[in-house]
């Protein structure tokens, strides 16, 4: 959605723009055609990488071919480090302007990449506030645009009838409702989601409901969660409905936090991939975007081993009951809207965009 935006944006200063490229259903709504669906990119975790090598290899030759045949003014790449990064010389090499939203994490792990990027990345954009300070002392200057999540939710309505009529809409009763946000790769909904619905039994006072994406089949969900409530295309109105949410790391968990849900986050990948992250990720306490700015410990995090129903039971039941700590989390979350400001991401990176 974050490169849609962009292109939109874009598009508002440059109406006879043409823009071809690798992503998703919301891009092709503004008039991308789009080459190959980001669905067939969406690996996490470095043992997943490995397994689908030929994939990527073979994808990788495909997008450089296609880039040639295309002949663009500039290449925007959008996430995805591992692979644009090994796109991007070849598109610097051309002599086609290399334009990168969203930095990769080269202040987590693989500090490396950052002279990569000086090399091959003609103007990179960054979404989080100290991103700027980080490259700033390798002697890079970078566009702080501030995060595009925040366009996103500037079109939610938090007191509209999408909110108030959430409840009869999905016919729901007058207990409070807790929210599950499993994730939206199919590896995390199915190592996240079995650990999040062995909670739903322990919480009889409560009704859960789970938030589905779109791009992901229906029988995914129900060969986990049985006939639990699914709720897609929702996900904004039901956490602002929601006490608590229990949420797998990513933006899903700083949407939770901006709209003010209290939250306890949680990843769980291959024991591969997280042993090989622990040799590389140095200096970083947090997993969690909200946590990761306000470099402080707004909400647990459970990782790996700790994504068990019981832990999840724990912090949960904290998360309903302290009034204390539900205060606590509001404060913060406060602090983090205000650094975080007021948007405008995509606008912002448009202009960076058509600076030449």
């Amino acid at each position: 959605m974050h490169a849609a935006n962009l292109v939109a944006a874009i598009k508002e200063q440059k109406p006879n723009a043409q823009f071809r490229g690798w992503g998703g259903d919301w891009m092709k709504k503004e008039g991308v055609i789009i080459v190959k669906h980001y669905k067939e990119l969406a690996y996490m975790g470095f043992w997943e990488v490995f397994t689908h090598l030929p994939v990527i290899f073979k994808n990788l030759a495909f997008c450089k071919k296609d880039m040639d045949d295309f002949q663009p003014d500039a290449v925007i790449f959008v996430d995805y480090p591992g692979f644009n990064l090994r796109i991007a010389p070849h598109a610097k090499n051309k002599g086609y302007r290399t334009i990168h939203y969203i930095s990769p994490q080269v202040w987590a792990w693989k500090k490396g990449r950052v002279k990569k990027i000086k090399q091959y990345i003609d103007d990179m954009m960054v979404i989080l506030p100290f991103e700027q300070d980080f490259y700033a002392q390798y002697d890079y200057p970078v566009h702080y645009v501030g995060h595009p999540t925040l366009d996103v939710m500037a079109k939610f309505d938090p007191e509209g009838d999408e909110v108030k009529g959430f409840r009869q809409k999905y016919k729901l009763d007058e207990r409070p409702i807790v929210a599950l946000l499993p994730g939206s790769r199919q590896q995390e909904i199915k190592t996240m989601l079995p650990q999040m619905v062995k909670v739903i039994a322990r919480f009889p006072q409560y009704q859960f409901l789970i938030s589905k994406v779109k791009w992901q089949p229906e029988a995914l969900y129900r060969s986990i969660a049985g006939k639990a409530l699914l709720i897609e295309e929702d996900t904004y109105p039901l956490l602002q409905n929601s006490r608590a949410a229990i949420v797998t790391s990513g933006t899903a968990s700083l949407e939770t936090a901006l709209l003010g849900v209290p939250q306890v986050v949680g990843y769980r990948g291959s024991w591969i991939s997280y042993f090989i992250a622990l040799q590389l990720v140095k200096g970083i306490n947090y997993i969690s975007l909200a946590n990761l700015i306000l470099d402080k410990q707004i909400f647990n995090e459970l990782i790996q081993a700790d994504v068990t129903p019981d832990r999840l039971e724990k912090e949960l039941d904290v998360l309903l009951h302290n009034a204390t700590k539900r205060k606590e989390m509001q404060c913060d979350y406060a602090q983090l809207r205000k650094i975080l400001g007021d948007g405008g991401a995509s606008h912002a990176a448009a202009k960076v965009v058509l600076k030449k």
